[in-house]
């Protein structure tokens, strides 16, 4: 079992910077690959980003490459969401997950165990 902790969710302007951070607590936390999605209101679930238990690979949503950075710490079983240039369009509750991928997992269904999501708004 595996919970996740989201933080650093905020009110930012546009082109500003938040730093999103998931704490996680279980066993065997540094197999599984990490994910951040993101729903906004009236709006699916949708991929941000990914990172492979190794931290070797990541992948990105086409929405958000070139202004957001996944990254983790094993050591303190930390994943983390570097995010840069933010845009009104990227307002939504932003939610971390874990699942059994030895890949980059760019869809839901390959995500076993989910934190509850923090908010994040960006102001025009």
């Amino acid at each position: 079992q595996v919970q996740l902790v989201e933080s650093g969710g905020g009110l930012v302007q546009a082109g500003g910077s938040l730093r999103l951070s998931c704490a996680a607590s279980g066993r065997t936390f540094s197999v599984y690959t990490k994910g951040w999605f993101r729903q906004a209101p009236g709006k699916e679930r949708e991929f941000v980003a990914t990172i492979t238990w190794s931290g070797a690979n990541t992948a990105y949503a086409d929405s958000v490459k070139g202004r957001f950075t996944i990254s983790r710490d094993n050591a303190k079983n930390m994943v983390y969401l570097q995010m840069d240039s933010l845009k009104p369009a990227d307002t939504a509750v932003y939610y971390c997950a874990a699942g059994r991928s030895a890949v980059v997992a760019t869809t839901a269904l390959r995500y076993d165990y989910w934190g509850q999501g923090t908010q994040v708004t960006v102001s025009s």
